[in-house]
This record gives C-alpha cells, sequence and structure tokens, in this order.
C-alpha cells in the first residue's frame, strides 16, 4: 500500500531528509508532505479538502468535474479546493490535465507541547 505522511516539522528539518536521500541516492521509506506549523496544515487541510482527499485516495486520475460528483458538491468548490492543494503539493495534476491523489493510504502526524 502506498501511503503518505502528512507531518509538521520546519522547512530546515524537511530539507535535511531531502539532502540525506539525494546524498546517499536512498529514497526514504515513505513519501512525506510537511507544513511548517500545525496551523498550515489545518489551513491547507480544510474538512472538506479532507473530504476530497479521502474520495480521491487510490481513486487515480480523474477530472475535476469528476471528482466534484464523487463528493456530490459544486464543480466550482471543488476546483476552488483543487487548486489549494495543487498549489500544497498534496494533489498532482497529470499530463492530459486530470488530477491525482497517487496515494492509497494518509497518515498524519505532529506532535502537540506545552508552551
Amino acid at each position: 500500500m502506498k501511503t503518505v505522511t502528512l507531518d509538521v516539522r520546519s522547512p530546515s528539518d524537511a530539507m535535511a531528509d531531502f539532502t540525506q536521500a539525494w546524498k546517499t541516492g536512498k529514497p526514504q521509506r515513505s513519501a512525506h508532505i510537511s507544513f511548517a506549523t500545525p496551523e498550515l496544515l489545518w489551513k491547507v487541510l480544510t474538512e472538506k479538502r479532507w473530504e476530497l482527499l479521502k474520495t480521491l485516495c487510490g481513486a487515480g486520475p480523474v477530472s475535476i468535474r469528476e471528482a466534484a460528483r464523487r463528493v456530490d458538491r459544486d464543480v466550482k468548490a471543488v476546483h476552488g479546493d483543487v487548486t489549494a492543494l495543487l498549489n500544497a503539493g498534496v494533489l498532482d495534476r497529470t499530463e492530459d490535465g486530470r488530477i491525482v491523489f497517487p496515494f492509497e493510504a494518509v497518515k498524519v502526524e505532529f506532535l502537540l507541547q506545552a508552551a
């Protein structure tokens, strides 16, 4: 099963992992999409966008219109959510213009600590 981890970590920590993979030529065991703060993660992953990701998980490439049909929402609203997820690097666009979430499972990971 192809899993992505959505996590919260500093840009320097994310770059350190990238640098390590680059130097060794060995990819990480699983894919990661990182956010600098928990607030940014929740700003990008709203309730409607999370619903969209659940629907697209393992679905393969689909049109925005088809994604809207699957979540039973207005195409224009889904287009706005897709644009935000594309800009955040969560979704990909295929060569023929369809959208894809190329994972079958999502793990969300962050730590809340006392101030």
